[in-house]
């Protein structure tokens, strides 16, 4: 498979326009601990439709959460994370199996749904500021590894599991990478055994993978600069 074949019906003003905002989306990821799953659909979806979104961020997701763990790793919540992964598992195959199954009507509607619930669902979830233990940090999980494989813009759902659980700041940023990994790895097989990866997916995830690498070692030193009471929470959009 030739990658340079992927950028053929792609001008390199579109080129540079994923690369920056793939820069910037990074950084957000490392601050908030998501940020490319929300904002790379908006540049994607007019540029190569919606069916190849999801596989060219669970791509590019390797490169972005890669960067971020290393950057954070000594904060990782390796306990937590476990728990997650092996609640999430089963489901995240399954839901990534089902976006293949998607018109590509249906995988607009699945994208653009989930990046319009994640507003108010960021909002009431953070008003309410729900608790939770070990169990209810895995039966999260397992709804949460249905949404992650099958939409783009599905962090908010993570982040606030992770915070419910009482995890907080830098922890919350590691923890979500690590996690992230884990759910991107399993898409990626779900989508190679069905053949929805392409050269132009393989192009353009590995575009944005690449760039944003930096994104995550920015954002560490935007929060090393960040004064001692902004830590306790990662930095999140209004």
């Amino acid at each position: 498979m030739n990658f340079l074949s992927g950028f053929a019906d792609i001008s390199l003003l579109q080129i540079l326009l994923v690369a920056a905002v793939a820069l910037f989306a990074s950084v957000i990821g490392g601050l908030a601990g998501y940020g490319t799953g929300a904002l790379m659909p908006l540049v994607l979806v007019p540029m190569v439709g919606a069916e190849p979104v999801v596989p060219i961020i669970a791509i590019s997701s390797i490169f972005t959460n890669s960067s971020r763990f290393v950057a954070f790793v000594r904060f990782a919540d390796r306990r937590k994370a476990i728990i997650v992964i092996a609640a999430a598992l089963f489901s995240t195959a399954l839901g990534a199996y089902g976006y293949t199954r998607l018109t590509s009507a249906g995988a607009s509607l699945v994208i653009g749904g989930m990046l319009i619930l994640s507003v108010p669902l960021r909002r009431l979830l953070r008003k309410h500021r729900v608790r939770i233990g070990e169990r209810g940090l895995a039966v999260g999980a397992v709804g949460y590894g249905v949404v992650v494989g099958g939409t783009a813009g599905s962090g908010v759902i993570l982040l606030s599991l992770l915070m419910a659980a009482g995890l907080e700041g830098a922890a919350v940023v590691a923890t979500d990478a690590v996690i992230s990994l884990t759910s991107a790895a399993v898409k990626i097989s779900v989508f190679g055994l069905t053949g929805v990866i392409t050269a132009q997916v393989l192009a353009l995830a590995l575009l944005i993978g690449l760039v944003a690498i930096p994104g995550a070692f920015l954002a560490k030193a935007f929060v090393a600069r960040m004064p001692v009471h902004s830590e306790r929470h990662p930095v999140t959009t209004p």
